[in-house]
């Protein structure tokens, strides 16, 4: 079967979030109990699943939800000033003139999302956003896009950035294209074995012609 819904995850890979989040998360870490992230230590945990990254932070693993909860709210307040990474809007706009369906599932709130598209006049080319992803994974909440939306494995790719996408979107048996431009480095992206590693939001369209 053709591939013909694509579904994203939303920070870092279609929105330039990562160095917002990387400053929200250093100004909460006082009060969640965590190290500040230096540039060097960015590079490192570029390399680290999330349970590394909490075992490697120190935190709490009870005050993960009201972080998550927090940064969020914090986001919120920059969504004016965050911007698209460069050229994904122009290949969500030849995805969809092709004739795909597009979705978001993320770990941020649907609020976000919907306010970042809107400013971004990106908000037409979405069928479906979805969000209220734990910090571990994401197969649960593909699992039930999937069966609300009466979705074929076989019909589904699904794009992102970090080694969570990966890891959820082989345990729900669907293709997975993994983006070097967001959070996890390409090494650890490549370790995982994604069914595509990309380098460009130009590519995305190459590679669904590949599939297809």
């Amino acid at each position: 079967m053709t591939p013909k819904v694509i579904i994203f995850d939303f920070d870092g890979t279609i929105a330039d979030t990562v160095d917002a989040l990387v400053t929200i998360a250093n100004r909460l870490a006082v009060e969640f109990g965590y190290i500040q992230i230096t540039p060097e230590e960015l590079d490192l945990l570029k390399n680290f699943t999330p349970r590394e990254i909490i075992k490697y932070s120190g935190i709490s693993l009870f005050k993960i939800p009201f972080l998550l909860k927090k940064v969020k709210g914090e986001l919120k307040e920059k969504i004016q000033e965050l911007k698209p990474i460069a050229g994904i809007d122009a290949a969500l706009i030849e995805l969809h003139n092709q004739g795909y369906r597009l979705g978001i599932i993320t770990s941020n709130s649907q609020e976000n999302v919907t306010a970042f598209l809107k400013n971004n006049e990106l908000e037409q080319f979405f069928d479906f956003i979805y969000s209220g992803v734990t910090i571990f994974g994401k197969t649960t909440i593909i699992n039930n896009v999937l069966k609300q939306k009466k979705l074929n494995t076989q019909a589904v790719v699904y794009v992102g950035d970090e080694i969570r996408d990966i890891e959820a979107s082989q345990k729900a048996n669907i293709k997975v294209i993994a983006v070097t431009w967001g959070f996890n480095s390409p090494e650890a992206l490549a370790k995982q074995n994604p069914d595509f590693l990309i380098h460009q939001p130009s590519e995305l369209m190459e590679v669904m012609k590949v599939i297809s």
